[in-house]
Formats: structure tokens, C-alpha cells, sequence
């Protein structure tokens, strides 16, 4: 049987929250420290540089673990990390290639290991929804960002629509503009410009 708690419990309980401030917390306000994020959109949208422009963010709070499982390596991350200005959180942020979801799990149990990490992409983990259960339930107090692909407007795939829908912020990326589709909107309405001139062309505005 579930465990009952009583309002007055939940009203006085305490939460570890992001102290978000500018345009992140104007898009995102003050989202929970642990849990499920998801990033998706379409190729070419600026995903990438959003997921970059946030893990450098993070890095203020705490150390993040980006899995490339994507990319890896290869001369185009090294690209996007440079124009993003990532050497200036070399020492918080480490880049790790093409792990498996057990090597995950596994660098997630070791001591001081990373409190944020990212998986990019969710298809390329091959992850099932048991193993997602697994991960997520065995490492409550972290963070776990999944960066995914589309197809059209939806995640790509039965595992990432679900994921999706149990993530706590869910983030679409669509022309150069992040759109907080979860639990956690700010006061501008929930969305966040990856790229000021990208998204006025995209997006018709001034």
C-alpha cells in the first residue's frame, strides 16, 4: 500500500530548488535540483546550443557529466563546445563518450560523482523503460537531463514519448527558442531565445 501524507506535511515539506535568475528563471523560474528534464526538437533548431547554453548554467550549481552519445567526440562537438564558451567551465563540466546505460549507472554509484548528468540522445542510448525506471529510481537526488530527437513536434520514438511525459520540464527547442512544455514555467510564459537573430528569422518578430 502507498504511503498517505497529510496536507499539512506536504505544505510544510521542503524542496532543494534551483536558484535560477535573468532569463533562465524568467523561462524556467526556480525548477527542483533532482529528477527527469527532457529536451527535444528537430534537427537543425538549435537544440544543441540550448543543451550547451544550459549545462554551462548548470555548471554554476554543480558538476554535470555530458554523455556524447551521439557525437562523441568528433570535430563538431568540439566546435559547438568552443563557440559556447564551455573552457570556461572546464573544470565542472566533463565530456564522456558513448557510455553504456550499466557504465552510466555504474559512474552514477562512485563517490563525488556528478549530481547533473546529460545523455545525449536518448535514441542512441538504447534505453528501455525498465532501465529508465531503474535509473532514475536508483538516483533520487540527482539530476538526469535526456536530450532526444522529434518527429514533427513529438519525441521521437515509444520510450522517449514516455519519458517525456514523466519528465518534471519538459523543453521543446523549435527556431532558436526553448518552450517549457512541463511543471516548471517562469513569468515570461515559459520560453527562453537561443539565438536572438536565428529566432527573429525564424519567428518573423523584431
Amino acid at each position: 500500500m502507498a504511503k498517505a501524507i497529510s496536507i499539512s506535511n506536504l505544505m510544510s515539506k521542503k524542496y532543494k530548488l534551483y536558484d535560477f535568475d535573468g532569463e533562465w528563471y524568467q523561462a524556467f523560474g526556480n525548477p527542483e535540483t533532482c529528477g527527469v528534464w527532457f529536451v527535444w526538437g528537430n534537427s537543425g533548431n538549435g537544440k544543441t546550443s540550448f543543451t550547451l547554453q544550459l549545462v554551462k548554467y548548470l555548471a554554476r550549481y554543480s558538476k554535470v557529466a555530458y554523455i556524447s552519445l551521439e557525437e562523441s567526440s568528433a570535430h563538431t562537438m568540439q566546435a559547438s563546445f568552443i563557440r559556447h564558451g564551455m573552457a570556461e567551465v572546464a573544470k565542472r563540466v566533463m565530456l564522456v563518450e558513448r557510455e553504456e546505460v550499466s557504465e552510466i549507472s555504474e559512474r552514477l554509484k562512485r563517490k563525488k560523482s556528478p549530481d547533473i548528468i546529460v545523455i545525449d540522445s536518448l535514441q542512441y542510448s538504447e534505453l528501455n523503460w525498465s532501465e529508465y525506471k531503474r535509473l532514475k529510481e536508483s538516483n533520487p537526488k540527482k539530476l538526469i537531463i535526456f536530450v532526444s530527437h522529434a518527429e514533427g513536434k513529438t519525441p521521437e520514438g515509444r520510450i522517449a514519448k514516455k519519458v517525456m511525459f514523466d519528465a518534471t520540464l519538459k523543453i521543446w527547442v523549435e527556431g532558436y527558442k526553448a518552450f517549457s512544455k512541463g511543471r516548471y514555467i517562469g513569468p515570461n510564459g515559459g520560453y527562453f531565445t537561443v539565438w536572438k537573430e536565428g529566432a527573429q528569422k525564424y519567428w518573423g518578430t523584431n
